[in-house]
């Protein structure tokens, strides 16, 4: 394996606040994620990221079809988007979660070219076979951006990681050790893959995910690095997630008293439940985007969303804050991290 992965290759993944050559979307579509009630709300809040993001990169849309092609484009417009800036791709999805099923995109160390890895995606475990081909749609897209990829042949989802592009990654037991993932693999089967498809050795083992979180746990729901030396983690004091953020947020004290790493608290929005299905949704503001101009904060019409704004300005005082109103979003289990996926700038 050292002979041909992307490590001994000098490859590495950049941390999200790299400098993107685009962000790729796929626009919504799927009425058992999105029925006819919220999708309107839901394309919405596409189109608005769409135009934000616009105004730094370059902007990547899977469309299925013309019909999709024309509705995205004028949504797109109408929103405000430097449409020289958007690009429609006719690659056909099941759902928008391509930060999951999307490429990981790399840069080489030494010369600055691209590359990726495509990771198999079996729809999180396995619980929903009407999104499988998503995994098809993961490869077109790496096909379709020309880079050189990698396949390590195991499953992974990108919202299950978060790195500082400085060798650290951020994960959970609870996903990456789940037997519905690799059952074949190890703890340090894993860490092995990270280390040498992703450049990232030392790995932040955290306990488990936030309610309503049907992924096992990712990461991007609850603990994301802001800088290289900087976490934001998501407390709260009372309700279903205080345990376990609690639990997470003391893993987290342990590790960083042997690192120079800073933890920042990031407030939780109140518990927003589905009625008809008896379960809170996955509503956080730890599930925010880093554009080049831009981050993208959900929020949810909650006390604390100024709070959250605030905090963002601290760590990204070079970038809008651009909060988008999410709850509809969330409505599909997902938020605006889980729907976008960076592909960085070649260096010169």
């Amino acid at each position: 394996m050292r002979t041909k992965d992307p490590c001994a290759l000098g490859y590495y993944m950049p941390p999200e606040w790299s400098k993107h050559e685009a962000t790729w979307l796929s626009w919504p579509k799927n009425p058992l994620t999105f029925p006819s009630e919220v999708l309107d709300d839901v394309e919405g809040v596409f189109a608005e990221m769409a135009a934000a993001l616009s105004g730094g990169e370059k902007v990547r849309m899977l469309v299925d079809d013309a019909d999709a092609e024309n509705k995205a484009a004028g949504m797109i417009e109408r929103a405000g988007a430097d449409m020289s800036k958007v690009e429609l791709m006719r690659i056909k999805s099941a759902d928008v979660w391509i930060r999951d099923y999307g490429p990981t995109f790399l840069l080489h160390k030494e010369t600055g070219r691209k590359a990726a890895v495509k990771w198999d995606f079996n729809a999180w475990g396995g619980k929903y076979d009407d999104l499988l081909y998503d995994n098809i749609t993961g490869q077109e897209v790496v096909e379709r951006s020309g880079v050189r990829f990698f396949r390590p042949g195991i499953v992974l989802e990108g919202g299950s990681i978060d790195v500082n592009g400085d060798g650290c990654v951020l994960t959970t037991e609870q996903c990456l050790l789940n037997k519905n993932r690799n059952p074949h693999l190890k703890k340090q089967d894993i860490e092995g893959y990270l280390a040498h498809y992703i450049s990232a050795p030392e790995v932040i083992w955290l306990s488990s995910g936030i309610e309503g979180d049907d992924t096992d746990g990712h990461i991007d729901d609850f603990a994301r690095f802001s800088s290289r030396s900087t976490i934001l983690c998501a407390h709260s004091e009372k309700g279903e997630n205080a345990p376990v953020l609690n639990k997470n947020w003391k893993l987290l004290e342990q590790w960083s008293e042997q690192s120079d790493m800073e933890l920042q608290r990031l407030p939780m929005p109140e518990p927003l439940y589905l009625e008809e299905e008896e379960r809170n949704l996955p509503a956080s503001y730890a599930n925010f985007y880093i554009g080049n101009k831009v981050v993208l904060l959900p929020v949810f019409d909650d006390p604390k969303d100024a709070e959250a704004v605030e905090i963002m300005h601290s760590h990204f005082p070079g970038r809008e804050i651009v909060p988008i109103l999410a709850k509809e979003l969330v409505y599909g289990y997902g938020g605006i991290h889980c729907v976008t996926q960076q592909e960085p700038s070649e260096r010169d």
